[in-house]
């Protein structure tokens, strides 16, 4: 159930490609049956990319069978990518773009962030509400791409992963953030 190599447009390049939709049957697969993320993650083609777990399982096992994520990170060479923990204002955070397939999504996020932070309180979304009460941050980090990797390249970062999470940030961090009430 590896997922097959995609050539690169140039043919005089002997390296091949390794592209989302590549894992869209082994996620599937692993998804619809008892085996899961953990069968998913021990792949051979996954563990060859060396990826964190939190980034398999957001974005490959997740999404990649996820037609607007094929459409945004589609041509994304996923063997090229490396990972690592980055420390950035929450400020410049909350402008980040993300896929042009999910327009606005983290805008509406951000208008009723109490709401968003509510509704994820049970499965893996347990303790979403109070690591923001505690904390005033996410339970689990986005991930995010550097825009000269995608097609069209861009600059800066790119929200992949964590569009709920961050449109909460955005809303927190609003000028005039929305209140909780009970009405």
């Amino acid at each position: 159930m590896d997922p097959e190599r995609v050539d690169n447009a140039d043919p005089r390049d002997q390296t091949a490609r390794i592209c989302l939709a590549a894992f869209t049957a082994i996620a599937a697969a692993c998804r619809s049956s008892e085996v899961g993320f953990g069968a998913f993650q021990r792949a051979d083609a996954v563990r060859a990319l060396g990826w964190p777990a939190d980034v398999v399982e957001q974005w490959l096992y997740d999404h990649s069978d996820n037609g607007p994520f094929l459409h945004d990170y589609g041509t994304v060479d996923l063997s090229q990518l490396r990972w690592g923990l980055e420390g950035l204002k929450a400020s410049d955070i909350a402008v980040m773009p993300t896929g042009p397939s999910d327009g606005n999504v983290m805008d509406e996020f951000a208008a009723n962030p109490f709401h968003w932070i509510n509704v994820r309180n049970s499965g893996v979304h347990t303790g979403v509400a109070q690591m923001w009460e505690l904390h005033g941050t996410w339970k689990r980090w986005p991930v995010l791409i550097d825009r000269s990797l995608l097609a069209p390249p861009g600059t800066g970062l790119q929200v992949v992963e964590g569009r709920t999470r961050v449109g909460i940030l955005k809303g927190r961090l609003s000028p005039d953030p929305p209140i909780g009430l009970i009405t």
